[in-house]
């Protein structure tokens, strides 16, 4: 907030604060470490109605001031909740105006700084529609915003906050903004909606948030500084009445003052339907009873109007009176402290209990007057359906086509940014449609929009109720609208965890006769596909594929086809069909590679089905590049649902190439999309692979993957998706590295049965070498060995070079356990071998380190070296704690290098070059190692050329054995035991 507008602002400050010294001891402490790690990002102030917090924020923002930070300060409004983002926007009427107007400022960010009518003109051409990246944006802004001097952003009465506020509070709740930013909030804790309550308890459970409840005022210390003019006896009557509330205080002792109410005493506490106490809502109305007419319609004015209480609004809602009568009304009421002026010009009442109070006994005709003149010269000034769609549906008395029309129209503009606020829109409108023949068809598009928007916007529910009631309902009669909803709703019983419901429902659409038009039919059989997928039953349904893209292939759906053949692949690669699903996977990716985005978006889970197929299939080079193409057509469509599926995809890739730090943002991101939507299978599936990357990315001993796992099988609860069994085998990953192998075996049969015949083939190796590392760290080697046949003989049938490297570790663990530290190393350093075509850096790594200390072992001291340097080289800086740590305890003990020894051919390399000619010497083509790095085949045969030209070496044989020597050069100290394998634990595989 700038400088020469903090004495209006802070004003309230001037007043005495009374009672709440614990609470700016400990702001001042916060405020004094502002940004520092240890500190809490959030400071959240609950309390009744009326017992201060307005006034402590005030002092807050005053003393924030003082100490040099920026100060933002935006409040929630109890009329305004189809307004999104409302509390943000008044927030950011006071920011810097040059710096949101910089190139530091991201255009998605304009609905949440500028509101819902200024955004469009502000951000003209641009279409907001994910509210996720809308809610990165934010955090940007914000984070630029402390870069400079600080920022304290200040959000008060968020029991009020609008749906769209109260999600993007919920993100920054669990994802603290970056830097030196507070967020201090204000609430009734009784009226705050359950998400945001959950999000700061889980703050405060986590350190993250700072609560202060505030308290009832002491007796003594109230009566001395408010009360010391009455009589000590009247002064304790008016405590008691007002049960130590300062607002209830004040008005008691306000009427008592001027014998308004002497010798009475207003007693009880009981809410009105806002949370006013009713006692004191007569008594902040007993003032207004004296005035005149024309002041009391203007008070009416302007707490109707809300935010749009301009002085060009309250005169044409209060008769038009002249400039002179305005500004004496105006006078008036300003002198008596029921209105003051914002910075921004427009005027509010003194506090929100009293506009509350004023609102409801405003009389409705009256109200409804207010909004419709209001939103006809919104309409004359050109705003938006959006702006204008709060005051429309306030005015609705009855049916009215015109402002259907507006509100249908604001509810498409907030369909993908603000969903709830959209479905709001669209009930007022289906609640006064006449439900008659001749509006029928429109009754259908408007319950399926909104169907759709209260699935996007996370109440799956009451959106498959929805949907149910218009499937059977007099829908039914309208087959494209039946089947569109059938397929919508197919999607919510996923979301859900009904898959077979889902896939009975579909499968009685396609079976109707006549049956689905081409479009519907590819659309329904893709639909069917994902749920047999979903719930391992993808063999079964086989056919319904082929005819599905039999029907795409016969009427030149391309689209349809591609999306078929995606699916297909992914469903043959989770069968462990790899040659099928290859051939699906190409023919697929030829489709797809030459659409444009405009016409990918149109079946953007096409994307999903091949980044994940190609996941499986170690594609990860061509699963990324998927993926990334993915995630911007449906931000850009507004495709919300398949925004988890790609983060996830993205996720695994980069932790499997060690990217561990870029995947766990990926998996929050998915997960923080997965709460939003409210589909707990979808956050159990999530949080498998959040979990797996904090098992990595953390030290060994922290307990966060494990609690996320704990969480994922908790969130699964007795699903039928494939991820509630992923999510036993995560448990059990994370179980084995915390110490724990009864548990860990015990989760991972649970999961998958006696034979893992419940898992998909695809997953078996790796949750069988996990099994034999849990079966020796008990004792039972013969249980080991027959697992480790398992893994063998799922990972041959399959052919992929990882799951051959999941089953090579499972049988050098074996080995291990036998005391055959050669044959360990051997079968350990062939894993890695088994990893480096498909640039599974991350495991090739764990697999060399495991391979060191067994190498020492069995007297091969040089070879050692050689493979812990190269599992330090690949793991880099790729943020792999767990590795890291594991490389430290099993790292061989080298002699120093004599001082002066001279340097190699090799010391004459850069970086990339030292990384490039390493690989040579594993044996790596130029394709392989292209996709190892992330690179380009022809920038890998260019730094080639300069290692030859430095090196003056003639050929990759050569440069080979040259690295080779390098290394063996080094002669390595004494074995040591590898402390933390050393029982055949391992963090597990893959998922």
């Amino acid at each position: 907030m700038q400088g020469d507008t903090m004495v209006s602002a802070f004003e309230e400050t001037t007043s005495k604060l009374v009672g709440r010294a614990g609470e700016l001891a400990r702001f001042d402490s916060v405020i004094g470490r502002m940004g520092q790690d240890d500190l809490p990002a959030v400071i959240d102030v609950v309390a009744d109605a009326g017992m201060g917090k307005s006034r402590l924020l005030s002092e807050f923002c005053a003393r924030a001031w003082r100490r040099g930070p920026d100060v933002l300060r935006g409040r929630a409004t109890e009329y305004e909740l189809n307004t999104p983002f409302q509390v943000f926007t008044d927030a950011f009427v006071d920011a810097d105006p040059a710096f949101l107007a910089s190139d530091a400022v991201p255009e998605a960010a304009a609905p949440v700084l500028y509101g819902v009518g200024a955004a469009q003109q502000v951000a003209q051409g641009t279409d907001v529609r994910d509210r996720f990246g809308l809610h990165r944006a934010l955090a940007d802004v914000l984070t630029g915003l402390g870069k400079r001097r600080g920022l304290v952003l200040v959000l008060d009465d968020l029991h009020w906050a609008d749906p769209a506020s109260l999600e993007l509070l919920d993100h920054m709740i669990r994802h603290p903004v970056r830097g030196r930013v507070l967020l201090v909030v204000a609430r009734r804790e009784r009226q705050t909606a359950p998400r945001l309550d959950a999000a700061l308890m889980r703050g405060v459970d986590s350190g993250a948030v700072l609560r202060m409840r505030l308290r009832p005022l002491a007796e003594q210390e109230s009566i001395e500084a408010l009360a010391p003019d009455l009589r000590p006896r009247d002064a304790r009557e008016i405590y008691e009445a007002s049960g130590g509330n300062p607002l209830y205080l004040r008005c008691l002792l306000h009427a008592h003052r001027n014998r308004a109410r002497r010798g009475t005493a207003v007693h009880g506490h009981d809410d009105t339907a806002t949370g006013t106490p009713s006692g004191l809502a007569a008594l902040l109305l007993e003032e207004l009873s004296v005035l005149p007419a024309a002041q009391r319609r203007t008070v009416e004015a302007v707490a109707v109007l809300g935010d749009h209480a301009t002085p060009t609004m309250v005169s044409l809602t209060t008769g038009n009176p002249t400039a002179a009568e305005l500004d004496d009304r105006i006078g008036a009421l300003s002198r008596r402290d029921l209105l003051r002026t914002g910075s921004d010009g427009r005027w509010t009442l003194r506090h929100p209990l009293l506009r509350a109070s004023v609102y409801e006994r405003t009389p409705a005709s009256r109200r409804a007057e207010i909004h419709r003149v209001a939103a006809e010269e919104l309409a004359r000034t050109g705003a938006s359906a959006a702006e204008r769609a709060h005051h429309v549906a306030r005015s609705l008395t009855g049916w009215d086509p015109a402002a259907a029309t507006v509100l249908s129209e604001a509810a498409a503009q907030f369909a993908h940014t603000a969903p709830a606020t959209a479905a709001d829109l669209l009930d007022v409108v289906l609640r006064r449609m006449p439900d008659t023949p001749a509006h029928a068809v429109r009754r259908g598009e408007l319950t399926l929009a909104r169907a759709r928007a209260l699935g996007v916007g996370g109440s799956l529910r009451e959106s498959r109720d929805l949907l149910h009631a218009l499937i059977s309902g007099p829908g039914e009669k309208d087959a494209s609208l039946r089947g569109d909803a059938t397929a919508l709703c197919a999607m919510m019983e996923r979301h859900l965890g009904h898959s077979p419901e889902a896939l009975a429902l579909l499968q009685r659409e396609l079976a109707r006769t006549p049956g689905p038009e081409p479009r519907q039919a590819v659309s329904l059989g893709l639909a069917l596909g994902v749920a047999a997928v979903n719930t391992v039953s993808y063999a079964e349904a086989r056919d319904d594929i082929e005819r599905t893209l039999s029907v795409a292939r016969a009427h030149g759906d391309l689209r349809g086809e591609a999306a078929v053949l995606a699916l297909a692949s992914l469903g043959e690669a989770y069968e462990g069909q790899v040659a099928t699903a290859r051939r699906f996977a190409d023919a697929a990716a030829g489709l797809v590679d030459g659409f444009t985005d405009p016409a990918v978006t149109e079946t953007s889970e096409s994307l999903v089905w091949l980044a994940w197929a190609e996941t499986v299939l170690e594609r990860y080079a061509d699963a990324e590049r998927h993926a990334d193409r993915g995630l911007e057509v449906a931000r850009r469509g507004g495709q919300v649902h398949v925004l988890p599926h790609l983060l996830t995809s993205k996720a695994f890739v980069q932790l499997t190439t060690c990217r561990v730090s870029a995947a766990l943002e990926s998996a929050e991101e998915a997960e923080s999309v997965a709460r939003a939507i409210g589909s707990s299978d979808l956050l159990a599936f999530t949080l498998c692979f959040k979990g797996l990357i904090l098992l990595l990315c953390r030290p060994l001993g922290d307990t966060g993957a494990l609690a996320t796992a704990e969480e994922a099988v908790a969130a699964a609860g007795g699903s039928a998706h494939w991820w509630a069994a992923l999510a036993g085998c995560v448990l059990g990953h994370t179980a084995l590295v915390g110490g724990d192998p009864h548990r860990a075996q015990h989760a991972i049969l649970t999961a998958g049965g006696p034979e893992l015949l419940k898992l998909q083939p695809s997953t078996r190796p790796g949750q069988l070498e996990t099994l034999v590392s849990t079966a020796l760290s008990v004792g039972d080697a013969e249980q080991a060995a027959r697992w480790a046949a398992q893994a063998v003989a799922e990972a041959e049938r399959m052919g992929l070079h990882g799951q051959r490297g999941a089953a090579l570790r499972a049988q050098a663990a074996l080995a291990q356990h036998h005391g055959d530290p050669h044959e360990a190393a051997r079968l350990f350093e062939r894993a890695a071998q088994a990893y480096a075509p498909s640039g599974a850096t991350l495991w090739q790594a764990y697999s060399l380190l495991l391979a060191t200390p067994q190498a020492q072992a069995a007297g091969d001291a040089r070879r050692a070296v050689v493979l812990w340097r190269r599992a330090h080289r690949l793991l880099g800086d790729g943020g792999a704690r767990l590795l890291s740590d594991l490389a430290v305890i099993v790292r061989p003990q080298v002699e120093e290098a004599a001082s002066g020894e001279p340097p190699t051919e090799l010391d004459q390399l850069t970086g990339r070059e030292r990384e490039i000619a390493d690989l040579v010497a594993e044996g790596l083509s130029n394709q392989a190692i292209a996709t190892k790095l992330f690179l380009s085949t022809r920038t890998v045969e260019s730094h080639l050329s300069a290692i030859y030209r430095k090196t003056g070496l003639p050929s990759r044989s050569a440069l080979a054995g040259l690295v080779t020597r390098a290394a063996l050069e080094q002669r390595p100290a004494p074995a040591r035991e590898p402390l933390f394998f050393a029982t055949g634990r391992s963090p597990g595989d893959r998922v």
